[in-house]
């Protein structure tokens, strides 16, 4: 028996409305679900990105009752490597570091309005083959 993906990860925002913006315009993700105050999910391929507001999450649950700044990375196509540097650059979202990797992979790294470090890498970044 063995995991065989991740399925959601959560990132902690406080203000919600500000995540919902910036995760669907420049990202392109769909919003799942909304409770006002509390959370905004978003659909991502096969996997979900949990926002939760944490002033209300730790007061109610220990499971998402977190706090601080989070870390995700989405995979991207080496193709688009400069296109996704253009658009972020186009929509207004700092790059403030970009990494070529020793064995091939490329990041870019920036924030979303919570602070949180969001990265777009290529499959190389962990050893991994892009599909033809």
């Amino acid at each position: 028996m063995k995991v065989n993906r991740v399925l959601e990860t959560s990132l902690y925002a406080q203000d919600l409305n500000a995540a919902e913006l910036f995760y669907t315009r420049v990202l392109g993700l769909e919003v799942y679900s909304r409770v006002e105050g509390r959370h905004v999910f978003f659909r991502c391929g096969s996997a979900m990105l949990l926002v939760f507001n944490p002033d209300k999450t730790e007061q109610e649950e220990d499971w998402h009752g977190c706090r601080g700044r989070g870390h995700v990375a989405w995979a991207m196509s080496s193709h688009d490597l400069d296109a996704w540097r253009q658009w972020l650059r186009a929509a207004g979202v700092p790059i403030y570091s970009e990494v070529s990797w020793p064995n091939g992979g490329h990041s870019l790294y920036f924030r979303d309005p919570a602070d949180n470090s969001l990265e777009l890498a290529t499959l190389p970044t962990w050893g991994m083959a892009e599909d033809a």
